[in-house]
């Protein structure tokens, strides 16, 4: 197969009003959208799971995304990071597409945050390290205001990606992924250390909610979301 698991640690970090810190382990695959693998029951990538039209492919919904913002990769190579869906089950906070040119070079990042809500939301980013305001609401605790900061390069034997949004008020808040490429010897091994990852993945998301209520953090209303052309 085309494609590489790297086994994770996923941080969030929320400095104030109150301040909450958890870690979980995981996996997330990069896989090339041109040649995508496919596992029965362990791993399936859908069209629907992520932006754009679920009737076609990932790889045309990204390019018809691109093109409407003046992006023509050429059929350049398309790497994807994501959970896989799992059990008929998938769930990513975070998507990362590396765009290259057909010289192999980058043209660009897009990266495809999800929130709870079955929402979403794309960000054309110019390269690995760019600064881009919050359009699209993610924590039932924040706003949409303030700025991204977000560093995604592409991963080899390692991954390292982070993302810290800074608000008005002087809030912060940090989530990064680390973790390292598993041998395609310890693949099963790898996906049966974490059954049914991607159903995880959302509960303990919505856990560290019900615990920030449950410690007083008021909910903000979440907006009217206004779907972007080539997303919803």
């Amino acid at each position: 197969m085309k494609a590489s698991i790297y086994e994770v640690t996923i941080s969030h970090a929320r400095s104030a009003p109150l301040r909450n810190v958890f870690r979980y382990r995981s996996y997330l695959w990069l896989v090339d959208l041109n040649q995508l693998p496919g596992v029965p029951w362990l791993a399936r990538f859908r069209a629907r799971d992520h932006l754009g039209d679920p009737r076609a492919s990932i790889r045309a919904n990204l390019d018809r995304f691109l093109a409407a913002r003046g992006v023509d990769l050429d059929g350049g190579r398309v790497t994807m990071l994501a959970h896989a869906r799992v059990l008929g089950y998938v769930f990513n906070p975070l998507t990362v597409y590396w765009c290259h040119r057909p010289d192999g070079t980058l043209a660009c990042v897009v990266a495809e945050v999800h929130n709870t809500y079955r929402q979403r939301h794309a960000y054309l980013l110019p390269g690995v390290r760019a600064e881009v305001p919050k359009q699209f609401y993610v924590s039932p605790f924040y706003p949409v205001d303030g700025r991204y900061r977000m560093s995604l390069p592409e991963p080899d034997a390692s991954l390292a990606l982070s993302v810290r949004l800074d608000r008005p008020d002087g809030h912060s808040f940090a989530a990064s992924v680390r973790g390292r490429a598993v041998p395609s010897r310890m693949l099963l091994a790898t996906v049966l250390r974490h059954p049914w990852s991607t159903a995880a993945v959302s509960l303990r998301i919505r856990w560290q909610g019900v615990r920030l209520y449950l410690r007083g953090l008021p909910v903000i209303p979440r907006p009217a979301h206004q779907p972007q052309q080539g997303v919803q």
